[in-house]
This record gives C-alpha cells, sequence and structure tokens, in this order.
C-alpha cells in the first residue's frame, strides 16, 4: 500500500547551476571517498588484480581505508556519547507541536506529519497558508503571550492528548539599525523568538517528563553566532534562543533520557521573512530552500535523535571566528559582505510583525 506524499516530493525552482555549492562538492565527497564501503573496495580491488599484500598501492590503500573506518566509528560514537541513545518514535501515539506553523519551514513540517497521520498542533496568529491540512489543528495564539499558550496547551491537551514533539520555530526580525527600532519592535522580537520558547516548554514539558518521552525542538539561527548589521535584536534573541536549548538540554540529560533535544541553526531560507537580504556567495552561503531544513529536522524526529543541525556547511563552523583575533573578524565580516546584506531588507511587510517561521 502506497503512503502519502513525502517530503521529497516538493521540488525546489532555482537555477540548475544555483545548486553548484560547497555543501554539494561536501556531501559528494563524504558519500565517496570518506564513506568506509567506498574506502574497503579500493585494497579488495588492489588484491583481485593481483597486488601483493606488500605492495605500495594496497598498503597505502588499506591506510587510508583504516583511517576512513576509524573517523566513521569515531563519528559514531561521538554521537552516541554526546547526545545518548535514540528514542522510539511512534506515528500513532504522537502528537506535535510547532509555532509559528502557519507558513514555510513551520507549515511544512505541519503538513508533512500531518499526511503521516500524527496529530498536530498549529500556534500561530495567522492561520495557515492554504487552509486546514489534514490531521493538522490551528489554535490562534500569540505564543509570546503568557497568558495565550496557556490557553492552548489545555485546549491541545484536551483535543489531542499530551504533545510529545514540541518545535519552537516562531520567529519575527525588523531589518533595521538599534536606533531605528521602536522600544515595542524590540520586546517583540523578544517576545515572539525567546520567551516564546520559555512560555510553551513551561506548558509541554511537565507532558513528556511524565512519559519520559519527547523531542524538544529549538529553531535558533546562525546569526545566533555571528550578528550582521541591522540585526541586533533578532541576532540577540537567537544567541538567547540558543543558550536556553543549552540549558535544558543539561537539565534533562541526567534525569529523562527518553526526552531528546535537537538545536537547529540554519542559514538564510528562502522565505519571504528575509525577502531582500543579498546573499553574497551562493556557493559558499547557499540559500537554503525550506524543504532541505524540513527534510533534516523530520529526519532527526523520526529517528527518535538528539543533537544538532547546522545548515549549510558554514554555519557548522561559523563559532570559530569567536576565537579568531579581532583584526581577522572584521576582516571576514568584509569579505562575507554580511554587513551589507541587510541594505535591501523588505521581510513581509506589515506581516513581519507577527510570529511566522524562522530564517
Amino acid at each position: 500500500m502506497s503512503g502519502p506524499p513525502s517530503i521529497s516530493s516538493f521540488q525546489s525552482d532555482k537555477p540548475l547551476l544555483e545548486h553548484l555549492t560547497i555543501d554539494l562538492l561536501i556531501t559528494i565527497f563524504s558519500h565517496t571517498f570518506m564513506n568506509p564501503g567506498f574506502a574497503i573496495l579500493l585494497p579488495l580491488a588492489y588484491r583481485a588484480q593481483t597486488y601483493h599484500y606488500n605492495s605500495p598501492p594496497f598498503i597505502y590503500s588499506s591506510i587510508y581505508a583504516g583511517i576512513v573506518i576509524v573517523l566513521f566509528v569515531w563519528k559514531f560514537i561521538n554521537k552516541r556519547l554526546a547526545f545518548g541513545k535514540k528514542r522510539e518514535f511512534d506515528w500513532t501515539e504522537e502528537v506535535v507541536v510547532i509555532t509559528g506553523g502557519s507558513s514555510g519551514l513551520g507549515l511544512l513540517i505541519a503538513e508533512t506529519y500531518g499526511m503521516r497521520g500524527v496529530s498536530v498542533a498549529v500556534l500561530d496568529v495567522r492561520e495557515p497558508e492554504g487552509g486546514e491540512a489534514r490531521n493538522v489543528a490551528y489554535y490562534k495564539c500569540d505564543v509570546g503571550d503568557r497568558k495565550q499558550v496557556e490557553a492552548a496547551a489545555k485546549e491541545i491537551e484536551r483535543d489531542l492528548g499530551t504533545p510529545t514533539v514540541l518545535i519552537n520555530n516562531a520567529s519575527i526580525v525588523h531589518g533595521k539599525s538599534v536606533l531605528d527600532l521602536t522600544y515595542d519592535e524590540i520586546e517583540k522580537t523578544f517576545q515572539s523568538n525567546t520567551l516564546s520558547a520559555f512560555y510553551t516548554t513551561k506548558q509541554f514539558l511537565p507532558g513528556m517528563k511524565r512519559l519520559n518521552k519527547g523531542s524538544l525542538i529549538t529553531i535558533s539561527s546562525v546569526l545566533s553566532s555571528v550578528a550582521p548589521a541591522n540585526t541586533s535584536a533578532y541576532s540577540a534573541s537567537k544567541a538567547a534562543l540558543k543558550a536556553f536549548h543549552s540549558s535544558v538540554t543539561a537539565e534533562l540529560a541526567g534525569t529523562h533520557p527518553g526526552i531528546k533535544t535537537l538545536l537547529v541553526c540554519p542559514g538564510q531560507l528562502q522565505t519571504p521573512m528575509f525577502e531582500g537580504v543579498d546573499t553574497p556567495s551562493n556557493f559558499f552561503a547557499p540559500v537554503l530552500e525550506p524543504v532541505e531544513v524540513a527534510k533534516e529536522i523530520i529526519a532527526a524526529i523520526d529517528e527518535g535523535a538528539g543533537g544538532i543541525i547546522a545548515m549549510p556547511v558554514y554555519a557548522r563552523w561559523i563559532g570559530i571566528m569567536d576565537i579568531l583575533p579581532v583584526s581577522f573578524q572584521r576582516g571576514l565580516r568584509w569579505l562575507s559582505g554580511c554587513d551589507t546584506a541587510m541594505t535591501g531588507f523588505k521581510g513581509r511587510g506589515e506581516i513581519k510583525e507577527k510570529e511566522g517561521d524562522d530564517e
């Protein structure tokens, strides 16, 4: 029997050449030269050609295969030590809550789980784009308002049951200098991007603790590590959100191993939220399609895994900038063009005042 449409069925409309990025080249490299199966084939191929065990080609290829296997095993062990054993994810028993799930990344995840038959609750101030989706319940809620979150949590518990997956995805951005930001815009940014995670976690985490089962997903941003000009409120709120996630992960690690935490730090997504942002290099810092990030998040939740998802590749190493001399940091910022990227920022216009998907 065929299942529901998979997330991979969504197609990108980017020009073909724009898909050629450093991320693609690294992916190809990791699936070939750094793949244990590929590496093992080399010494076997030399033996099949009657090379002796002491011949240089066989020796060098065997050393190469050994290094690749050791790195592969170490990667597995490191992940297990860092994030623990995976939890079981049963579609028939899970209840997924997504903040800012009415558009973009959040909506994509909501609809995918809804098509699979999982109960999904979307918290947003706007109704989902395209109307209601199967198994996706919409609850009008400003997640930056504690009272509204408390009320919505009671309704979800009554209608769907105890939530076992919480995806803190709601986010807003104002592409202005710190002096141009109004006090209301600053406060609203932190309410939607940071305080909302505190409110939703305090409402839904107790239920996960009772079950000793759950997944807590925090959608931060690469801008939490490097704050370009005109993103002071957004970057600061996302940095605070990342620190929040780190602390909650430590609190759960020793007492509730069945609750997995996942931190997501994407670069710029191809959504209206960052409309008008100038990306200096599509090769080194490609704009991500929401489907690319959604696939990674869904795969991690399905596997019952905790961890960190940072994409594209540069997002995994951006933290290294903090240990470089300040002159180097300024040089890299100039080369990347990050401090002028927000010059043409448009966003969603009036819509950007409300919660939506990140990036």
